[in-house]
C-alpha cells in the first residue's frame, strides 16, 4: 500500500483529489490530504475509505516532517511561496515531490543534491506551466526527428470563462488563485522576436495587447508572459527568431486592465495610504488612488486625461461593474490597494455554480523542413469545465499531476533530478492518458 500526502486542498487540487481516490483502490494508494482548512480538506474527501483529512500549520516543521516520512510521494498544490518548506523536508527525508508551479531560485539551489539523493523533483506539472510543455515538446520532437528546424514558436494560454457563461463586461471570472490575477504582469515581460529581444514594462503589458485567432467564437487578445527567454534552451529554440509566451484574455479585459494598472489599484505596498482610508468606502478608496498616483481629481477627470473617447465608454462600464464606485466599506482584512482589488476581483467575478469555465491554448509554430522548405502549423486544445467545482481549470492543473504521480508509483517514469515535464519519458505516456481524459489537441 503507498502513501500519498497531498499538501492543499484549494480550487485547483478537486480534479486531482477525485482522480487519486478514484484510482485508490486498483493502484493500491491511500492520501492523506492535509490542508490548514481541516474542514475544507474532509470536505474534499467526502468520506472516501482511502482518504485521510489533516488539519496543519506548514509554520511548524514537526508536523510537516512527521507527514512526509510516512509518504511514498508527495504532492504539493499551495502557494508557490511555500513549496521551499515542504522541498527541503523532502530532500531531507528522501522523498520524491510534485508540483504545479514554477521552479525558482531556492528550488534551484536544491539541484544538486536532489540529484545526489536520487531523488525525484517533478515541477511545471499542472497546466502553464505543464501541459504546455509536454505538448510543445512533442512537436518540436516531431519535427527535429523529421530532419526540421524550429523557426518561430508562439504559445499562449488562458484560463477563461466559456461563452455560454459570459455575462459580464469583463468577459472573465475567477477559476484560479485570484492573487495571481490581481498581480499579473508585474514584473513586465522579455521576449524574442524577429530576433530581436523586447522588453515591456508593466505599465505597458496591456497595452495594444495583439489579437488572435482562435477555435472558439470570442475576441481574444494575448499578452507576453514574464520571461519567455528562459524558455530558450530548455525548448532548444536557440536559432529560432521569435520565442513567445503569452497568456489570453477578452480583448476588453486587456483594455479595462492597462488603467487598472495605471490608477495603480494593482499596488500590493501601499500599506500607508490604505491605514489612513480605514472606514472609507471603496469608492473613496478608487478616487484617493487617482489623486495620489494619476493626479485626477476625479473619475470624469481620469478618463479625460488618459481614455481615448471611443474607448470610455466601455472602461465606466467595466470600472462599475468592478464595482470601484462602490459606496461598500473596505473589507476590515484589506492592507493594500492589491487587496482591495483582489476581493473586488472575488465578488464581482465569482463564478456563478452552474457557470461553466474555459481553458484556451494555442500554439503557433513555424519550421523549416529538412528540405529547407518553411512550414507552419497550429495546436489548440480547448477544455470546458462542468461547473464551478469541477472546473476545466482545476482538470488541467490536477490531472497532469495525478497521471504523472501513478506513472512514478508504477515504476513507468523512472528518471531522476529536478525535471519539468520536457522529456518523453514523462510527456508521451502523460498526454496519452489526457486524451482519453478529453483533452487533447488539435493541429492544423
Amino acid at each position: 500500500m503507498k502513501n500519498i500526502l497531498l499538501f492543499g486542498a484549494g480550487k485547483s487540487a478537486t480534479v486531482l483529489i477525485h482522480y487519486l481516490l478514484e484510482h485508490a483502490d486498483t493502484e493500491q494508494w491511500t492520501l492523506t490530504l492535509a490542508d490548514i482548512n481541516f474542514e475544507l480538506a474532509q470536505r474534499k474527501l467526502n468520506h472516501h475509505p482511502a482518504g485521510t483529512a489533516v488539519g496543519i500549520d506548514l509554520s511548524k516543521e514537526t508536523e510537516r516532517q512527521a507527514l512526509i516520512q510516512k509518504a511514498d510521494i508527495v504532492i504539493s498544490m499551495l502557494p508557490p511561496a511555500l513549496h521551499i518548506l515542504v522541498a527541503k523536508d523532502c530532500l531531507h527525508l528522501k522523498k520524491d515531490l510534485l508540483t504545479a508551479s514554477y521552479i525558482d531560485d531556492e528550488l534551484l539551489q536544491l539541484k544538486e543534491q536532489i540529484e545526489k539523493n536520487n531523488l525525484l523533483f517533478l515541477c511545471e506539472m499542472g497546466l502553464d506551466p505543464g501541459i504546455d510543455h509536454m505538448s510543445a515538446m512533442r512537436i518540436f520532437d516531431r519535427i527535429r526527428s523529421n530532419g526540421g528546424t524550429i523557426t518561430s514558436f508562439r504559445s499562449h494560454c488562458g484560463g477563461l470563462i466559456a461563452p455560454e457563461s459570459d455575462n459580464n463586461p469583463w468577459h472573465y471570472k475567477i477559476s484560479w488563485n485570484p492573487r495571481n490575477i490581481t498581480l499579473a504582469g508585474q514584473a513586465g515581460a522579455i521576449y524574442k522576436e524577429d530576433n530581436t529581444v523586447r522588453t515591456i514594462s508593466y505599465p505597458d503589458i496591456f497595452r495594444n495587447c495583439p489579437a488572435i485567432e482562435a477555435p472558439v467564437p470570442g475576441q481574444w487578445a494575448c499578452y507576453p508572459n514574464r520571461d519567455s527567454l528562459h524558455y530558450i534552451p530548455v525548448y532548444k529554440l536557440e536559432s529560432a527568431e521569435t520565442v513567445i509566451r503569452a497568456t489570453l484574455r477578452h480583448n476588453d479585459f486587456c483594455t479595462g486592465w492597462q488603467f487598472i494598472v495605471l490608477a495603480e489599484l494593482t499596488n500590493p505596498l501601499d500599506i500607508e495610504m490604505i491605514d489612513s482610508l480605514k472606514d472609507k468606502s471603496i469608492g473613496e478608496w478608487f478616487v484617493a488612488c487617482l489623486n495620489f498616483y494619476t493626479k485626477s481629481a476625479t473619475f470624469p477627470a481620469f478618463l479625460n486625461r488618459y481614455v481615448a473617447a471611443q474607448e470610455r465608454q466601455l472602461i465606466t462600464q467595466l470600472f462599475e461593474y468592478l464595482g470601484l464606485f462602490s459606496d461598500e466599506k473596505i473589507p476590515l482584512e484589506a492592507k493594500s490597494s492589491a487587496d482591495i482589488l483582489q476581493y473586488l476581483l472575488e465578488t464581482r467575478l465569482a463564478l456563478a455554480s452552474t457557470d461553466k469555465d474555459m481553458i484556451l491554448m494555442i500554439h503557433e509554430i513555424e519550421f523549416m523542413n529538412r528540405d529547407q522548405q518553411p512550414g507552419r502549423l497550429s495546436s489548440s486544445l480547448v477544455v470546458k469545465g462542468e461547473n464551478a467545482l469541477q472546473t476545466a481549470m482545476a482538470k488541467t492543473v490536477g490531472l497532469p499531476l495525478a497521471i504523472a504521480t501513478k506513472l512514478i508509483l508504477s515504476g513507468t517514469i523512472t528518471t531522476k533530478g529536478l525535471q519539468i515535464p520536457i522529456l518523453k519519458e514523462i510527456y508521451e505516456p502523460v498526454l496519452a492518458e489526457l486524451g482519453k481524459k478529453g483533452i487533447r489537441f488539435v493541429e492544423q
